[in-house]
């Protein structure tokens, strides 16, 4: 089982805890990655804390690579699938109001029924979907 590693999954999931956390008590906000960025994008208010945030998440990688030497990432092809995907992401975080991060972490740490059924329905799709291709 070589893609086995529990140990970096328990600490890259003890530090988006602590983020999503840190975020809410810090700011009361909510650590869904598709609203921060919209709103990051879209709306004036409160925009430097989340371009701060979108930028953390994509500088992160790279400043561990920096700091580990075997530490590896790949990135997706940028090519019509990856951005007709792109686009489905974001009208499904659209119509479930929010998204894997936004409910299966902070929104099911909250007990939320709607963030339970959210993560739920979208886990039976991705496995329905991997299972099929």
């Amino acid at each position: 089982m070589e893609n086995f590693t529990p140990l970096s999954a328990l600490i890259g999931g003890t530090f988006i805890g602590l983020g999503a956390l840190l975020l809410m008590a810090a700011l009361g906000r909510i650590a869904g990655i598709s609203g921060i960025a919209s709103q990051a994008i879209f709306q004036k208010q409160d925009r430097s804390w989340r371009l701060a945030f979108v930028a953390g998440l994509l500088l992160g990688p790279l400043l561990v690579a920096l700091v580990i030497s075997d530490f590896s990432f790949s990135t997706p092809e940028l090519g019509p699938r990856t951005l007709i995907a792109g686009l489905l992401v974001g009208l499904g975080t659209a119509w479930g109001s929010g998204c894997t991060s936004g409910h299966g972490v902070c929104g099911i740490g909250r007990f939320s029924p709607r963030s339970i059924t959210a993560t739920l329905v979208f886990m039976a799709v991705g496995v329905l979907v991997a299972s099929l291709f």
